[in-house]
């Protein structure tokens, strides 16, 4: 399943009119993402608001640094990476390819392999939070209409 830039026109404009989301006093969609578990209805950018995109991403500090904030730059990057991956999925798509390998009628092998390919520019760190090895980036990206017109 592959998106262009087109996607953002391409959404359900229903779901602002019947107000499950609807432009904040600063005139902006927000719609938030978090992992497996972000269950956001996607919105339709229009030219009069901007659409706000926040992920969570999430990253863990390797048990073996040669000190404690060594871990916690590793931990960022990994959370860094995930949350711009994160937007990518979610502005381009995700093109999704699985093989399967049949023998005497049974399942031998399945593979499944998933990759976005997108520039991800303008996401900004909203709030970073690390605890018990596990750093936590929120993301926050503004895309506007004439981004996609030019």
């Amino acid at each position: 399943m592959k998106y262009s830039a087109a996607l953002a026109l391409l959404l359900s404009m229903s779901t602002l009119q019947a107000g499950i989301l609807s432009p904040d006093a600063s005139g902006k969609v927000r719609c938030v993402y978090s992992g497996t578990e972000g269950n956001c209805v996607e919105p339709t950018l229009e030219s009069t608001h901007e659409l706000v995109i926040t992920v969570f991403g999430q990253g863990v500090a390797p048990t073996v640094t040669a000190s404690p904030a060594q871990a916690y730059a590793l931990a960022k990057r990994a959370a860094l990476a995930d949350g711009y991956r994160q937007i990518a999925e979610r502005i381009k798509g995700v093109h999704i390819e699985g093989q399967d390998s049949v023998k005497n009628m049974m399942l031998q092998r399945s593979t499944v392999r998933t990759s976005v390919d997108a520039m991800v520019r303008g996401a900004n760190v909203m709030d970073t939070t690390f605890k018990d090895g596990l750093c936590e980036v929120e993301l926050e990206i503004v895309l506007s209409y004439s981004q996609f017109t030019r």
